[in-house]
């Protein structure tokens, strides 16, 4: 396995070139109205490195809501103030092979979801944040990111009614589901958590920042807890894509609709990207491309 800091600024800036050219094969998310009109050729990328080097380059001025990247560390953050046990007993750590908002494969594993990476999993996992309701969830839940990475996330409340005004009928149906099946106590707080959730803001940076508390070893996280967020992500954070990228780019990674990107390299750092242009499964086209690069002109991936 390479490192990180091996990095030539050069080639980096080559490579993000290269990728940014590929932006033009995805679009950008529609659904969400303020999501539908960023930009498809901004692109950021932003490594931090275990050893304290930083690189970046591209738009990293762009502050973007980390939407479905959130998933690993709202898992994260339930399995460090609830345990292990509990957490997966409310879900499992299957990869599921249809798209991270389906409904039908729900009801196939009789309201258990697959995993935590999907909507279904995200959304029981929000219905079980500590907090009096869906504000006081996401202050906490953020404020705790920010002591332990060094972050300036926020709640971006702009985007958050811009979510609520086109609110997706498929997640209340999963909502809808979970309650039925018992694995959620209450719809709307499940729901508004998890889209306030989503709704956390920042930039590149922070995003890497946020990656190093899954890559590097500290005294704050359990490795139990890392190692386990980090295997889910390898299988399942790029949802029905997530073996294949397994395969080409050997490294835990998540993506979310906003067009952000998180790449973990265990033990050596982490690499955040921003590129709203994405592919039909829902990954950034240009953030993917730009990994699969790096982690074979470096040697990045865990397999290696």
């Amino acid at each position: 396995m390479g490192k990180l800091e091996d990095i030539n600024i050069n080639h980096l800036s080559l490579w993000v070139q290269q990728a940014k050219t590929l932006a033009a094969q995805g679009s950008v998310i529609q659904r969400i109205p303020i999501l539908s009109v960023a930009n498809p050729y901004w692109f950021a990328v932003h490594i931090c490195c275990q050893s304290g080097e930083n690189y970046t380059l591209g738009d990293n001025a762009c502050i973007f809501p980390l939407m479905s990247v959130i998933k690993p560390f709202s898992f994260l953050y339930l399995l460090e103030h609830l345990g292990t046990e509990n957490v997966l007993n409310w879900v499992g750590v299957e990869p599921s092979a249809m798209p991270f908002n389906s409904l039908e494969q729900l009801m196939t594993d009789s309201g258990k979801p697959r995993n935590p990476m999907i909507n279904s999993g995200a959304i029981t996992l929000a219905d079980k944040l500590p907090g009096k309701n869906g504000n006081h969830r996401t202050q906490l839940f953020c404020q705790w990111l920010n002591k332990l990475a060094g972050s300036q996330l926020y709640l971006d409340l702009e985007m958050l009614a811009s979510v609520r005004a086109t609110r997706s009928q498929i997640n209340v149906a999963i909502a809808q589901y979970l309650y039925q099946t018992q694995h959620i106590e209450n719809i709307e707080l499940a729901l508004d958590t998890y889209e306030q959730i989503c709704c956390i803001s920042g930039t590149v940076e922070d995003l890497a920042k946020l990656g190093k508390l899954l890559a590097c070893a500290s005294s704050f996280i359990s490795s139990q807890h890392r190692q386990i967020v980090n295997a889910v992500m390898l299988t399942c954070g790029l949802y029905e894509a997530s073996p294949q990228y397994a395969v080409k780019i050997g490294l835990p990674m998540k993506s979310g609709i906003s067009g952000a990107l998180i790449t973990i390299v265990p033990d050596k750092g982490a690499i955040a990207s921003y590129s709203p242009a994405l592919d039909s499964i829902g990954n950034s086209v240009a953030g993917l491309t730009l990994m699969e690069t790096l982690s074979q002109n470096l040697q990045l991936s865990i397999f290696s």
